[in-house]
């Protein structure tokens, strides 16, 4: 949602929408378990999943009960037990955690509280905290970033398969034929944004960027092609891997991405504690920044920048202006994007043709996070707000920009303008890619 004239009611009603769908969510990822698996790690990368649910509890009360309803607080005890960068994932089975159900009985009071806190807030002055509800915002946003991180852990947990959801949309009766790349004109475009009232900092401000003209793939890389990419020797051959990645490749003898493996002739894949072979018309997922980048070199191509990404998704050419999402300003409905876990998978390749670009770029939004090859960095006259924390200390050429949103992000957190980070070894996350190129000077013409 963007305004520049706040409306206190809509936007209360914004937020208790918000923060119910998070909770709702919540409740699903932490419920179709029983307690062992609540408190088990099941991968040193992750949490246990109790951990992340009391987490969600402790920011929502640091934030909305402290920091803007003036509490004093229900447990401040436990702030140093949920501080993320206190204690690294590893270590986090160890702490005293809170056993499921206290967790439970502690967010479900929280909850309950804010609520109070929203309804007697007023949404509009000169603090930025709450004008247009932006930490209540915040904190659902910060939820919803959880639950995907707590479907990862489902991904990663062993035993059979606690969720379910229904098979996304086919491609559309003109997938077939569509063109493998589209050329986004070069010139000016504004990236980022001043006006949306829950962007989160790394996104702003606003900013006038100029590019070249480039080539962009029409959709994801696809398990088929990659396949392709393995069958052709790519993980043996250093001549396309970056330094660190060939290392990385060394180290831990990687032939495919994560999940992945071969019984008999055919690769197959675990999926939410499923086994079922490799669908060939599905973006490829569960790959690392190192694999996206050694499969554009393979091809001949690279992967697009963060600027570059962006402004294919949102570059109007018709008006000159960047839109909100790839399709314009309504934000996402299950017509235009797989989002909000409605679906366990990414969507089959040239789906969701309603939420093309209007160069007619597809899944730009959803089904996978999309590698870049950009470091994460800060935009001119960037701001940490309302705390380091949150981006300003991954800053820098440790952490790639992933782009677009997956089947596992909420659409509260996935605008055009979003930006995802992680480390380039990163293979559990719902990752994915596509590629560009270079215009040649005729091909702009």
């Amino acid at each position: 949602m963007r305004t520049t004239a706040f409306d206190p009611q809509a936007l209360r009603k914004r937020a208790v929408g918000a923060l119910v769908d998070a909770r709702k969510r919540t409740r699903v990822l932490t419920d179709c378990v029983e307690d062992p698996d609540l408190t088990a790690q099941h991968s040193p990368l992750m949490s246990p999943l109790v951990w992340d649910l009391a987490h969600i509890g402790n920011q929502e009360e640091q934030w909305l009960l402290r920091a803007v309803g003036g509490h004093e607080g229900l447990r401040p005890d436990i702030d140093k037990v949920y501080d993320a960068f206190e204690h690294p994932r590893a270590e986090r089975p160890s702490l005293p955690l809170l056993p499921p159900a206290e967790a439970r009985a502690y967010v479900a009071e929280v909850r309950d509280r804010v609520l109070e806190v929203l309804e007697r807030t007023p949404l509009e002055g000169d603090d930025e905290l709450v004008r247009a509800g932006f930490a209540f915002g915040m904190i659902a946003q910060h939820e919803q970033q959880h639950d995907e991180t707590m479907l990862v852990t489902h991904q990663l947990r062993r035993g059979p398969a606690a969720l379910t959801a229904p098979p996304p949309p086919p491609a559309s009766a003109d997938a077939a034929g569509l063109p493998a790349e589209v050329l986004v004109p070069g010139g000016p475009f504004t990236m980022g944004t001043s006006t949306e009232p829950w962007s989160l900092d790394n996104e702003r401000p606003a900013h006038r960027r100029t590019l070249p003209d480039f080539f962009l793939d029409t959709l994801p890389v696809g398990n088929g092609a990659y396949l392709e990419f393995m069958a052709d020797g790519g993980y043996e051959d250093p001549r396309w891997w970056h330094p660190a990645g060939w290392s990385f490749v060394r180290e831990h003898s990687l032939r495919a991405p994560l999940f992945w493996r071969r019984e008999g002739r055919q690769w197959v894949r675990r999926r939410f504690g499923e086994v079922e072979p490799v669908p060939l018309d599905e973006p490829v997922l569960h790959v690392s920044w190192y694999e996206a980048d050694a499969y554009a070199r393979w091809r001949g191509r690279r992967l697009p920048t963060e600027a570059e990404w962006e402004k294919a998704a949102r570059y109007d050419p018709a008006t000159g202006r960047s839109r909100r999402y790839p399709w314009g300003e309504p934000d996402p409905v299950p017509a235009l994007a797989n989002l909000g876990q409605r679906h366990l998978r990414a969507a089959p390749l040239g789906a969701y043709p309603e939420g093309a670009s209007p160069l007619g770029v597809r899944q730009l939004i959803g089904d996978v996070w999309e590698w870049t090859s950009s470091d994460f960095l800060p935009y001119p006259g960037f701001t940490a707000f309302p705390y380091r924390e949150y981006s300003a200390v991954f800053f820098g050429g440790d952490h790639k920009v992933l782009r677009g949103g997956s089947f596992a992000a909420d659409p509260v957190v996935c605008r055009g303008t979003f930006r995802n980070w992680d480390l380039p070894v990163r293979r559990q996350i719902f990752s994915g890619f596509r590629t560009a190129r270079d215009a040649e000077p005729e091909a702009a013409r």
